[in-house]
């Protein structure tokens, strides 16, 4: 089963883009990159230059963890752990050798079912994020009675431009399909002008809330896919064939 002749949107941040697209091109599609989040770096919080003071360092995202190591801090954490496959490649790709993370899901709540992260009275755990994010996995480990942190390393923005050019080629057949990971992207993408994309066209999502936001806005085919890059290509591929 390939994906000829279908054209994919990709909205996550430029450089988190290229692995995707490869996969789509190679099962035979066209990725359009579009980015509508941009990851700017924050000053580096003091916390990551001291990562061997923790029992437990917490990686959000691929971003947390490209900008942590950009940081020039103490590398590598003596225990990481990530929220998805795609920041446990990213960690395991920056020389961290065992990572803990779900095999199933992207998001908090898979981190914190695992058995790992359910002993953790009195330890020290440092999550790495952006500046915004959900109070879940930290406050979730603190009422565990772990002593949490957090290390805001980089902001998500909206890129500047718009999606006329997307739109023209969604009007010439050309795009039949459009991939988010956040609420975030997704509302950026509209505020980019998408919104008469998005309802047009199947969303594929990583989890179930993001497709309830979806089609609070109106999205008339949500795609919900898991967060790894396999799944949500396997989505796509099952969806058109």
């Amino acid at each position: 089963m390939t994906l000829a002749g279908r054209g994919v949107v990709i909205t996550r941040p430029r450089e988190l883009a290229s692995a995707f697209a490869r996969l789509i091109e190679a099962r035979g599609g066209h990725a359009f990159v579009f980015p509508t989040i941009a990851i700017e770096p924050l000053p580096v919080p003091a916390a990551l230059a001291h990562l061997g003071d923790y029992d437990w360092v917490i990686f959000v995202s691929p971003s947390a963890v490209r900008v942590a190591r950009r940081g020039g801090g103490e590398w590598p954490p003596r225990r990481a752990a990530a929220v998805g496959s795609g920041t446990r490649r990213e960690l395991e790709a920056a020389g961290v050798a065992s990572v803990v993370a779900p095999a199933t899901g992207a998001d908090s709540e898979a981190l914190l079912a695992m058995a790992q992260m359910q002993d953790v009275t009195g330890k020290r755990v440092l999550i790495v994020r952006g500046d915004e994010g959900r109070a879940l996995l930290g406050d979730t480990l603190a009422a565990r009675g772990a002593r949490v942190q957090y290390a805001a390393c980089y902001r998500r923005v909206r890129p500047a431009g718009d999606c006329a050019t997307l739109e023209k080629a969604w009007r010439e057949g050309q795009i039949h399909a459009i991939t988010f990971l956040s609420a975030q992207a997704l509302d950026n993408f509209i505020a980019m002008g998408g919104d008469t994309l998005a309802p047009a066209l199947p969303l594929v999502v990583p989890h179930e809330r993001i497709a309830v936001h979806a089609r609070e806005l109106g999205a008339r085919e949500v795609l919900v896919a898991g967060g790894g890059d396999e799944q949500m290509l396997e989505r796509l591929v099952a969806y058109f064939s």
